[in-house]
């Protein structure tokens, strides 16, 4: 069996369905992960799945792989990612979901944490060799045992979280599986909730469970208009990532969330780091340090962010893709529920939700823009535009993750994508002159170190 080397991404393992990820490669990656589990002592991994139409068969094939070298078993049936990721923190420290996240419906794949962690990059390499090689060792006393998270991850939520006023609000599930446990949960905090496409459906017939790009936004942005709820939550296929609409259609997109998520947190844990990725807005840093924090940019990808979280002991983390991490009040993972609890709690206590969340402060900004490049050919390109750059003052440059080239009126970022052969690349500007100049020079920049370089809507 042929194991594709293009299925190992930077954060999870993830490919189409059965060409690249299939029942053979799942059983692989259970004997490989078992194998390294049971090295660093964990005897016990959790499984779940999200609810794609190839889940179960990859979910089981994965736990027969880690019975086969000696794991004990939990299986957490069709969860969130979160409810995993919960699954590890309750019940053992070792899991992994099945799960496409928000790629197309053909897609599937796997999110791991091992030891409390979730793994990456070196790690993800290590278990392809050990796919590869096969050298595990199969041994008897593996078992499989069934388990029910979801009482005790909504006691978890509903007994933190407190709403000042009841809410009427509107959820988008876009039939991923988050629609079998988010409804209820957030109608237990006190929400009088409008569900959409809340059945659990891997065909995805009514939209992509991808909030993040905004024609996935329009029928939550519709049934606002002809309803009297407040606001409107869209979570995306696997529950980790969370959609904010107000009243009138505008999407809070995840950096200001950040804004009012810092202000929250901080006012309990003064003085505290909170980490974003280099997507983020000039004006999130500004918000963080004005609510008492030491705000801190770092690499993009949910499990770096964790990670840095970790070294630093961050109170919350966030990304403008829409992972937000809380660690205060909760485990640290990022979950689309608990950050739309969160923010909810936020603004039951005020009267208008929706001008608090206007008040956040903006900018003008383009989508992100992906540039397709050969494979490879994305981190050749970062390191010539950061060898070729020379912006002049008062512009900075951050080369943490690709060329980020802040001036005092906006800021310019092209980054290496981790996941997928192209090249990341977002504009802003505190005015829309500002943003078209930005936007100007640095693609000015690319285009002499990629003459070739055209531009497309970003997946997410």
């Amino acid at each position: 069996m042929t194991i594709s080397p293009s299925i190992f991404k930077a954060y999870d393992i993830r490919g189409i369905v059965p060409a690249t990820v299939n029942e053979g490669i799942a059983l692989k990656l259970g004997r490989a992960f078992g194998t390294v589990a049971l090295r660093q002592g964990q005897t016990t991994v959790a499984v779940g799945r999200d609810g794609r139409l190839s889940g179960q068969l990859l979910a089981d094939a994965l736990m027969r792989g880690l019975q086969d070298v000696g794991v004990q078993v939990i299986d957490v049936g069709m969860v969130t990612t979160p409810m995993l990721y919960f699954a590890a923190c309750t019940l053992c420290s070792s899991g992994i979901q099945v799960t496409g996240s928000h790629n197309p419906r053909d897609y599937n794949g796997f999110k791991m944490v091992m030891g409390g962690k979730a793994i990456y990059g070196d790690e993800i390499q290590a278990l392809r060799q050990l796919m590869v090689d096969e050298s595990w060792t199969l041994k008897s006393g593996g078992s499989r045992t069934a388990a029910d998270v979801l009482p005790a991850y909504s006691a978890k939520i509903v007994g933190d979280i407190r709403l000042a006023r009841p809410l009427k609000i509107v959820v988008d599930c876009g039939n991923g599986v988050a629609g079998a446990s988010a409804p209820a949960i957030l109608r237990a905090i006190g929400c009088e909730v409008t569900e959409l496409f809340s059945e659990v459906d891997g065909n995805f017939p009514n939209h992509h469970p991808d909030p993040s790009k905004p024609e996935n936004l329009r029928d939550l942005i519709a049934a606002l208009q002809h309803s009297d709820a407040e606001l409107g939550l869209a979570f995306d296929g696997d529950g980790d990532r969370l959609g904010i609409v107000t009243r009138d259609g505008s999407n809070i997109y995840p950096d200001r969330q950040m804004m009012l998520f810092a202000q929250d947190v901080l006012s309990r844990v003064p003085g505290g780091t909170i980490v974003f990725d280099v997507k983020c807005s000039q004006r999130l840093a500004p918000a963080i340090a004005a609510a008492g924090g030491v705000p801190l940019m770092f690499k993009t990808g949910h499990s770096l962010i964790k990670a840095k979280m970790r070294e630093l002991d961050s109170p919350l983390g966030g990304e403008m893709s829409g992972h937000i991490f809380f660690k205060e009040r909760w485990f640290g993972f990022d979950d689309g529920t608990y950050a739309g609890c969160r923010l909810l709690e936020i603004v039951s206590k005020v009267a208008d939700s929706n001008a608090l969340l206007h008040a956040l402060p903006t900018s003008f900004s383009t989508p992100e823009l992906n540039v397709p490049c050969a494979e490879g050919e994305p981190h050749a390109v970062v390191a010539q535009l950061v060898a070729q750059a020379a912006f002049a003052a008062p512009a900075t440059m951050n080369t943490i993750d690709g060329l980020r080239v802040d001036w005092p009126d906006g800021f310019g970022l092209v980054r290496a994508s981790n996941t997928t052969p192209v090249l990341v690349l977002r504009f802003e500007g505190h005015t829309p002159e500002a943003l078209a100049r930005i936007e100007a020079d640095m693609l000015a920049l690319l285009r002499a170190v990629k003459p070739d370089a055209h531009f497309e809507q970003a997946a997410h």
